[in-house]
């Protein structure tokens, strides 16, 4: 037996090498599958991950539409009436929005009466401010 050892012993390390590389083959194709395996499941993940993304982004888009909708509406109906003519005028007071804000001229006259009796009683004298202010500074003002 020593014999024989000692005459295929440099066969030793070439077996020892060849169960080492077998080894490693195998430890390389476990790690290849495993590695295989996680990248399908990222895989998988990513596109779930991408629809989602997708949901998300449709649903901003609908709400900033939804939003721009809301705006314009409520900008529309805060602009100002402009009325370039009388015709305008008249045309708008026929239609019941018209009736409901434009005056009879009765209603005005009413309203320029009301301020006439209001402001009956105060006259415009000298004490009203409309004076020119006095050259010497010690005299007193007029009218008090």
């Amino acid at each position: 037996m020593w014999a024989a050892l000692r005459r295929f012993w440099p066969a030793l390390p070439v077996l020892l090498l060849g169960i080492w590389a077998a080894r490693l083959d195998h430890l390389r194709s476990t790690y290849r599958e495993q590695l295989i395996e996680c990248r399908s499941a990222r895989q998988v993940d990513r596109v779930s991950g991408e629809r989602d993304v997708a949901k998300a982004e449709a649903g901003f888009a609908k709400q900033r539409a939804d939003a721009a909708e809301t705006y314009a509406q409520s900008a529309q109906a805060r602009e100002p009436l402009i009325v370039r003519s009388t015709n305008t005028v008249r045309e708008y007071a026929q239609t019941d929005a018209g009736r409901a804000q434009c005056l009879g001229a009765d209603r005005v006259h009413g309203i320029d009466e009301f301020s006439a009796a209001l402001f009956a009683g105060h006259s415009t004298g000298t004490g009203s401010g409309n004076a020119r202010v006095p050259a010497d500074a010690n005299a007193s003002p007029t009218g008090r």
